[in-house]
């Protein structure tokens, strides 16, 4: 099963320029998490200070039992072996095929066989759809296939905690929801803790059980997903609908002047510039049919069932709706509490 890892109080600045500051959010041991937020709010950044690649000035970063920020390299080294990483561009070797590439972790951190690393390496490639494609090199492949095979490559040292960054970057539509079925089979299969960095608002709505923003130097929220698919906080709202109207500037926020006159024109009946209202919960996405039952279904909703009374009533209405569905689950009654900073709610 993946491990919790929990965040507090991390602020990330280069030179005087502060990325974010005073981050907290646990990611739940064995479940699917997103990380949503505008181009340039250091999302990326944040999953490199995640694998220690990057280190914040302030905070700790809690992995297994370890803070990553005050441990020995030694130490850091080893948790490293924890995670698989899918960086946006697959960020494979260029002269090196399928098969080398993924093969690749195995002969740099163990002393397995060559037949050892071969059965090892075409599981993986079978599990992401790549079997025949192994002699190839990574300029003889589409966009979608290097992303699978970065993740078959990310998978050989099983994992325990998996990061992605941008998973939909390059890709068409159809692809990306292959692809992210891929990461909801593979959460079945291996249980291991998933956190997904993306702009991409359908994956962040129906693939992970929770769901976080960064805005302004801040996480605005992170939780189950269903608080923040049920927001009215105006950048979530402004972000999950595409609107021109709200905090989210081209370059920058914008300040209450510019706003203001925004919503004048709004009001007077011109168009806003967004899409339809796509705000609300829809039903997530589940395993294929014939994988294991993913195990953090689960446990999510104990989780969730323990918190629900301190989320905030929209959201509350939606996790009820959304465990009534499953008729294993022993409903508590609808309390009518209103929304307290819950654990884990940061909001």
């Amino acid at each position: 099963m993946g491990v919790e890892v929990s965040v507090e109080g991390l602020t990330k600045s280069f030179g005087t320029q502060k990325i974010w500051q005073d981050v907290s959010l646990t990611l739940p041991a064995g479940e699917v998490s997103a990380l949503l937020g505008p181009s340039g709010t250091g999302k990326s950044v944040f999953l490199k200070s995640l694998i220690g690649l990057l280190r914040p000035e302030e905070g700790s970063i809690v992995i297994d039992g370890t803070d990553i920020l005050q441990c020995s390299s030694k130490e850091l080294y080893e948790i490293r072996k924890m995670f698989g990483v899918l960086f946006q561009d697959g960020a494979l070797f260029g002269s090196m095929n399928l098969f080398d590439n993924v093969a690749f972790p195995l002969r740099e951190h163990t002393r397995k066989s060559e037949s050892e690393i071969r059965k090892i390496v075409m599981e993986k490639l079978d599990l992401n759809g790549l079997i025949g494609a192994e002699t190839k090199l990574p300029g003889e492949i589409s966009g979608g296939m290097r992303k699978r095979a970065g993740l078959a490559r990310a998978l050989v040292l099983d994992p325990e905690i998996i990061l992605v960054d941008e998973p939909d970057s390059g890709l068409d539509p159809v692809r990306t929801t292959y692809l992210s079925q891929l990461l909801i089979d593979i959460n079945a299969q291996i249980d291991a803790t998933i956190l997904i960095v993306t702009h991409n608002i359908n994956l962040a709505r129906t693939v992970p059980d929770n769901l976080g923003m960064l805005f302004r130097k801040h996480l605005v929220m992170f939780g189950p997903r269903e608080v923040l698919l049920t927001s009215e906080e105006p950048v979530v709202k402004q972000f999950l609908n595409g609107s021109k109207i709200g905090p989210i500037g081209m370059s920058e926020e914008k300040d209450d002047a510019q706003m203001a006159q925004e919503q004048a024109l709004v009001d007077a009946g011109h168009h806003h510039g967004g899409t339809e209202d796509v705000s609300g919960v829809v039903r997530q996405m589940q395993a294929t049919p014939g994988l294991p039952v993913r195990q953090a279904v689960g446990r999510r909703q104990a989780r969730v069932r323990e918190i629900l009374h301190t989320l905030p009533p929209e959201a509350q209405q939606e996790i009820l709706v959304s465990l009534n569905e499953d008729q294993t689950v022993v409903m508590p009654a609808y309390d009518g509490y209103g929304a307290q900073s819950p654990a884990g709610y940061n909001g």
